[in-house]
């Protein structure tokens, strides 16, 4: 069944807010552009009507904190099958190119649209807290079609691309709502992007999963911090949900190897409860050193989440092991199917002396 929204303003009586039509899909790309948590807050736009090696224009480029590349493809009033085709088509295109290609991709992006940061590599430091990973830049990509209305042929496709071919492709439509003089845009995902995010990942990697847990612990100046860690059994993410949902994948007595990004492996625990947030995990009697956002101060989705632990090893953040192989990646939890996995678990069960 096609999505349909609607809005009411609240009243004594509710009233629905009259549906307009989008003036045109351009208007819809450039406020995308503006601001591209319209579409998802975890996102960095890196290009913009993109020309591949085929004479085609790709509308929107975007890259996560995991190096997912993102194509996003305006409707533009294309037919469902058009519109779906020529997304994967541009997809086999960008799952070809080389980490240098978005490099010079975003340089030439920040030089039109003159931003103050036109490195690659600092934008990206500046939007995720930590340098892009060549290996990881494009390791994964998703396909999002974007369109003022979503139709029930392209809602059974892309259905048929996620369930039967193992394609991570999401759609997310827009309607417009006027209320006297003002216009609200609202937004409606088709499949829960964080499904599709995973789906990406899992489709990318090849192989079995080995039952162990990675973890990302962003910590430095002016956030969490591993002593806090350390010292009161926990492993945390927040800032926004993309850092923080992950968490939620981890459950009572799952194992789970935590990473600093740019230290290396400092530890890994035995999960003892389920994600809570920082409103309800931090308590007066904690000592902390870090700091962490409250959802009474920034609200659910940008505060900072605890996942309880039990260390079965750990150590200062100055003897973090860091050898070359190891995995790693941005998310703050993931399932990992690559062989590295496998092959870090297995060097750092021999290093600390753990068990299976």
């Amino acid at each position: 069944m096609a999505v349909q929204h609607g809005i009411w303003k609240i009243g004594e009586k509710p009233l629905p807010l009259v549906s307009i039509k989008l003036d045109s899909e351009a208007l819809l790309e450039e406020q995308i552009v503006r601001d591209i948590s319209i579409l998802n807050s975890g996102w960095m736009l890196i290009g913009r009507q993109i020309y591949t090696d085929f004479g085609k224009y790709i509308d929107l480029l975007a890259i996560d904190a995991s190096g997912s590349i993102i194509i996003i493809e305006l409707k533009k009033h294309k037919t469902p099958r058009d519109v779906v085709a020529q997304t994967i088509d541009y997809a086999a295109w960008v799952e070809q190119l080389p980490s240098e290609k978005f490099v010079q991709i975003y340089s030439e992006f920040a030089e039109k649209h003159a931003f103050s940061v036109k490195s690659f590599d600092e934008a990206f430091k500046v939007r995720f807290g930590a340098s892009p990973v060549e290996e990881e830049i494009n390791s994964s990509h998703q396909m999002v079609i974007v369109a003022a209305e979503l139709d029930a042929s392209t809602e059974r496709i892309i259905n048929y691309l996620n369930d039967t071919a193992s394609i991570a492709v999401n759609a997310v439509f827009f309607s417009v709502f006027r209320d006297g003089e003002s216009q609200y845009l609202s937004r409606s995902w088709m499949i829960d992007p964080v499904e599709t995010e995973e789906h990406a990942v899992n489709t990318r990697q090849k192989g079995d999963w080995n039952g162990e847990f990675y973890a990302s612990f962003g910590a430095g100046p002016g956030s969490r911090s591993w002593d806090d860690a350390i010292n009161h059994g926990f492993i945390s993410a927040g800032g926004g949900r993309w850092y923080s949902k992950t968490l939620f994948m981890l459950k009572p007595d799952d194992r789970v190897w935590v990473n600093i990004p740019g230290s290396g492996y400092v530890g890994v625990a035995k999960v003892i409860g389920h994600a809570l947030m920082a409103d309800e995990f931090l308590t007066p009697d904690l000592n902390l050193n870090g700091i962490y956002n409250l959802a009474a101060d920034c609200g659910e989705d940008e505060a900072e989440y605890f996942v309880p632990v039990s260390w079965l090893y750990k150590v200062g953040h100055h003897q973090a092991v860091n050898e070359v192989g190891l995995f790693g990646n941005q998310n703050s939890v993931a399932r990992p199917r690559t062989p590295k996995w496998d092959h870090t678990v297995k060097r750092l069960k021999a290093l600390w002396k753990i068990g299976s």
